[in-house]
């Protein structure tokens, strides 16, 4: 038998450390969580991305009553992206989310269904996109969704 291990790096910084463009690229996520439309879990999730020409796109959660049509703020983001910029990579994408209590302690991880989504990005546009996750504790930055999802489902695995 082998073992395989995988490892992930996350750098973890103070908000007053991060550069300005990622200050504001975190700021622009933490905006999008008001409009958010979470009637039934109260979460308000909000995303920002940057494409490579600089333009910040928001997304942000969408409920529906029908669970399965629910829309993560991710994946609005990038759809959104996809729909209008199509030929502009994403570099990085910020979240954000805040409940009853306010922007949440911990940063929050986007969805299996989110990462698969942010990977497909990063293989379409063969580029890394980095990641912030916001906390009031800290913010996460993740060089590449790879490190979220390590044994990854791409294109050349159906090959």
């Amino acid at each position: 038998m082998e073992q395989l291990i995988l490892k992930s790096v996350v750098n973890v910084f103070q908000y007053e450390e991060l550069p300005t463009p990622v200050k504001l690229l975190v700021d622009s996520a933490k905006d999008a969580t008001a409009n958010s439309y979470s009637p039934y879990s109260q979460f308000s999730v909000g995303a920002a991305l940057r494409l490579e020409d600089g333009t910040v796109i928001k997304g942000a959660n969408q409920e529906n009553a029908a669970f399965p049509v629910t829309m993560c703020a991710e994946r609005s983001a990038i759809f959104n992206a996809q729909s209008n910029f199509p030929k502009l990579a994403i570099t990085q994408i910020a979240i954000a989310a805040r409940n009853a209590n306010g922007f949440v302690n911990e940063p929050i991880s986007p969805c299996g269904v989110c990462r698969q989504a942010i990977l497909e990005m990063e293989q379409r546009y063969n580029n890394d996109i980095v990641i912030y996750l916001y906390g009031t504790k800290c913010v996460y930055e993740i060089s590449s969704i790879k490190h979220l999802l390590p044994l990854s489902f791409v294109d050349a695995s159906m090959r």
